[in-house]
């Protein structure tokens, strides 16, 4: 074997895993000031560059197109996986609503805001294009672990997993416009419906198709559930992206449709789902810093700003505003999903599709490239105003939900085939009815049994005469039917808002 091929592979893959380790230790500094990982990923990403200290020459637009898709492919997938169906019936109407309306409503407003800075019509056209969608990896992460009151937190989750398609479309059209010069043509209303619809459909029936995969087959061991789901993540994609559809709307519904199903080893599942989601981020937003010469950045710094700032705060607002007034949003509720409205590598990757299309053109390459520079400014700008600044909004705002610590042990049972009984661990509080009495007093449903009990650093296994402290943790064995009878039971109230996992 050659031993520079040897000596290359090994320089990359120490260089890799470096990055990658350096980038997972620092997501915790990231929680503690504020900053989203997003961020924290693209900055390592920059430093290991051309540019900075790290010397790493990287500039393959199509690598990075190519790359940023199947991230987020499996970013959307994980996400859908974690959609009920009650959700679209409550956040439905207002998430399809700003997922169309909104993004040609931002675009527009982009576009009115990049001409009264000074730029080119073209490139006006081509920058409210790129950044009119709010990307779901983003979105995802910055939620992570807050809890949002009522329609909110769905209608924003549900609003970036939708509103790619339209994104696409019109940067596709604005990216032919700039090459062509030809006029803007009315049938890209009629493409948006297409892609919509082939996406929703094909994204249906690959949804289904799994659930009857996994209902007829049972595999060999349990990771292979985690294979086969991913293949229908990419399958959805693929296949509804030749049919002339969206394959990011079919990724994201087929993961709706099959996650709503009769999973086996669903936690087991959804776990490394969420572990591909975080790696996927990871590379993504990395090969993404790769890709940008921070020395470049300089020029376009102060219209990039003005830009930021303008579409975060003024055109994201006001088209938001307009969209959920007819649903009877508060005040409140629209100033947060407003805010929440984040960029990031979902806009990154639309600007890779122009200079893609006019790779070696000369002057056209220049402006293109000028654009993207403008982007990723954009994206960096959302992510340090907005991003940073999500959890006090929503909790200045009151739309946060006081959540109970997460419990300090946590019990998973998973079968071959989905379990209607599932642990639930209840936290005994000051004013809990179970305080200071024994497992024998409390009145829990005849379906319902205390597994275990979590105290501190200690886990008791419990008998009828064990009392319950303040602080502890029960760990109910019960079905999804006594959940609340049980919460009520032991807390004094029903939570309507927490189901068994």
């Amino acid at each position: 074997m050659n031993e520079d091929v040897v000596t290359v592979a090994a320089i990359a893959f120490g260089v890799s895993g470096l990055l990658l380790a350096s980038s997972s230790l620092l997501s915790r500094l990231s929680g503690r000031l504020g900053i989203p990982l997003s961020l924290v990923f693209l900055g390592i990403g920059m430093l290991a560059g051309s540019d900075g200290p790290g010397g790493i020459w990287f500039d393959d637009f199509e690598v990075s197109y190519t790359v940023g898709t199947l991230a987020l492919i499996v970013i959307l997938f994980s996400g859908g996986l974690n959609t009920r169906f009650s959700v679209l019936r409550t956040a439905g109407g207002p998430a399809a609503v700003l997922a169309t309306v909104g993004v040609v409503g931002v675009a527009a407003l982009t576009t009115f805001g990049a001409r009264l800075l000074g730029f080119r019509a073209d490139e006006s056209l081509l920058i409210g294009a790129i950044v009119s969608s709010t990307d779901a990896a983003a979105v995802f992460a910055v939620l992570h672990g807050v809890r949002l009151r009522g329609r909110v937190g769905p209608t924003i989750e549900l609003e970036s997993g939708l509103n790619d398609p339209v994104a696409v479309i019109l940067t596709t059209a604005m990216t032919t416009h700039l090459i062509s010069g030809g006029t803007l043509q009315w049938s890209m209303v009629a493409d948006v419906i297409q892609q919509l619809l082939v996406g929703g459909v094909v994204g249906i029936g690959v949804g289904y198709l799994g659930r009857g995969l996994v209902r007829y087959f049972l595999l060999a061991v349990p990771g292979l559930y985690a294979v086969l789901s991913l293949g229908l993540a990419l399958f959805a994609y693929g296949s509804a992206t030749l049919l002339t559809g969206s394959g990011f709307l079919a990724v994201y519904i087929a993961a709706i449709v099959f996650g709503n199903g009769a999973i086996p080893h669903r936690s087991n599942l959804i776990h490394v789902h969420d572990a591909l989601a975080w790696l996927a981020q990871v590379v993504m937003f990395l090969m993404l810093g790769l890709l940008v010469f921070p020395l470049k950045l300089v020029p376009v710094a102060p219209g990039g700003l003005a830009l930021g700032l303008y579409l975060a705060l003024v055109a994201r607002p006001l088209v938001v505003t307009v969209c959920l007034l007819p649903f009877r949003f508060q005040a409140r509720e629209i100033a947060g999903i407003a805010w929440v409205g984040l960029r990031g590598a979902m806009p990154i990757i639309l600007a890779t599709i122009p200079v893609l299309s006019v790779e070696g053109q000369g002057p056209a390459m220049r402006d293109v490239l000028n654009v993207f520079d403008y982007v990723f400014f954009i994206v960096v700008v959302g992510a340090i105003v907005p991003g940073t600044l999500v959890r006090w909004v929503t909790r200045v705002l009151g739309l946060q939900e006081t959540r109970s610590p997460a419990p300090p042990a946590v019990v998973s049972i998973d079968g071959s085939v989905r379990l209607h009984t599932a642990p639930l661990p209840v936290l005994i509080e000051q004013d809990s009815p179970a305080a200071g009495r024994m497992l024998r007093e409390l009145d829990l449903p005849a379906d319902a049994t205390v597994m275990l009990l979590v105290r501190n650093d200690r886990i008791i296994a419990p008998r009828g005469t064990t009392r319950c402290e303040v602080g502890d943790y029960a760990v109910v064995l019960c079905p999804e039917a006594s959940v609340h009878r049980v919460r009520a039971c032991l807390t004094g109230a029903p939570d309507s808002s927490v189901s068994s996992a």
